[in-house]
């Protein structure tokens, strides 16, 4: 059975970090491009970025450099550093198996989600 599940998320004052976990199994991990997705209520779902199967990211152009996606494929587990956090970062956030994403149509394989609130 896949697994993937968040951790990591809580409560960060802005211009502060946070570092997000997703432990992946029931699939080889490395074998897949894996990405992060967050979800605002009534906004829907937004691709934040991907990671290929060593390691090389790619971003969303919202990102503007302030979030750090990376994987250690011995340990199954998938990377989300927020910097420089702005109140609109608050919302669920999601790491997934690589897939295509819009507001309405989530990863099909994606985990519970950890909650990220940004606030002071």
């Amino acid at each position: 059975e896949v697994q993937l599940v968040e951790s990591g998320g809580g409560l960060v004052q802005p211009g502060g970090s946070l570092r997000l976990s997703c432990a992946a199994s029931g699939f080889t991990f490395s074998n897949h491009w894996m990405m992060w997705v967050r979800q605002v209520p009534g906004k829907g779902f937004e691709w934040v970025g991907a990671v290929d199967y060593e390691g090389t990211p790619s971003y969303a152009d919202w990102v503007e450099g302030r979030f750090t996606i990376s994987r250690d494929n011995a340990k199954n587990t998938l990377y989300l550093l927020l910097k420089s956090a702005k109140l609109e970062d608050t919302a669920m956030y999601y790491c997934a198996q690589n897939a295509v994403v819009s507001r309405d149509h989530p990863p099909p394989i994606r985990g519970q989600g950890t909650q990220v609130t940004v606030s002071s």
